[in-house]
């Protein structure tokens, strides 16, 4: 899937380390822990990595595995300072998902969440719509994957899950973000719950492109606040097309209201596109990236 979401440029084929080499003088040196080499390999990983308690690291591709619709990888360290590479699952096997472009999250129970920007069982335009998986280790250590959700079901639901990785609430209930779709077809923010027999179901909790100043085209990893109001930021939409930063809030957990917190550009040193995610600082002040300065 070619578009202006999906290839920014073509991703380095290698994961790097960089490391401390004097805390005085503060250089570092890189190290190159593994290059890709494609299929039935990985190959061009956009997201970042996850790290688990025994120090493996988890990751997609896009592209590359057995059927070259994109891996799950693990990166295990060896002695003597190497790593080895194990692919956990190749994507793009009949109604699999595939090209997954957003990065993994754990739950409590060591479980690896993430989707694909499309695959699927359902059709949206040239591509099928994408999904959110599941994939949980075995005892003999390989790693299954679950469906949790297909996009496009319906003519208003959100498809094109991209950069976002997804988040859980406190209570484990999963929210991610589509760069298409929905109600005006500019997007949405989904919440994902389990219900007791163990199904998934979707709520969406805004559509963007309401008006015409919101905002549209979803990129980043949404974070939560301490009261629970939700981050994120828009790559097109807003005052000229450029993105926002945005809120969403709810009094009951039934109903959610947007805020823009900012348009791009305001002025002339102000950048645009925002396609990274957000981080809080101590004061509760956020920080991100646009793509380009102005």
């Amino acid at each position: 899937m070619t578009n202006q979401f999906q290839r920014l440029g073509q991703a380095a084929l290698m994961l790097l380390v960089v490391g401390v080499q004097s805390a005085q003088a503060q250089t570092y040196t890189e190290n190159v822990l593994y290059s890709f080499a494609g299929t039935p390999d990985g190959a061009d990983s956009e997201a970042g990595l996850v790290r688990d308690s025994a120090g493996n690291l988890y990751g997609t591709t896009v592209a590359g595995g057995v059927y070259n619709g994109g891996t799950v990888f693990e990166l295990s360290p060896l002695a003597g300072g190497t790593w080895t590479e194990t692919i956990l699952h190749s994507f793009g096997n009949g109604t699999d998902g595939a090209n997954p472009q957003a990065g993994l999250i754990f739950d409590t129970s060591g479980n690896l969440y993430g989707t694909t920007s499309v695959g699927g069982i359902n059709s949206c335009g040239d591509y099928s719509c994408g999904t959110v998986f599941e994939l949980s280790p075995t005892t003999g250590g390989d790693w299954v994957e679950t469906i949790l959700y297909n996009f496009g079901g319906n003519s208003e639901d959100g498809y094109y899950p991209y950069f976002a990785s997804l988040v859980f609430d406190a209570t484990g209930n999963l929210y991610g973000t589509t760069g298409q779709g929905g109600a005006y077809g500019f997007g949405t923010v989904f919440e994902l719950e389990q219900k007791k027999s163990g199904q998934w179901t979707e709520r969406i909790l805004h559509n963007f492109g309401a008006s015409g100043r919101d905002g549209g085209g979803l990129s980043g990893t949404l974070i939560f606040d301490a009261a629970g109001n939700l981050y994120g930021v828009t790559v097109m939409g807003g005052l000229i097309g450029a993105g926002t930063v945005f809120e969403l809030s709810t009094a009951n957990g039934k109903s959610w209201t947007e805020k823009i917190l900012h348009y791009f550009p305001q002025d002339k040193t102000d950048g645009y596109s925002p396609y990274g995610g957000l981080i809080f600082d101590a004061a509760g002040n956020l920080y991100g990236l646009s793509l380009i300065h102005i």
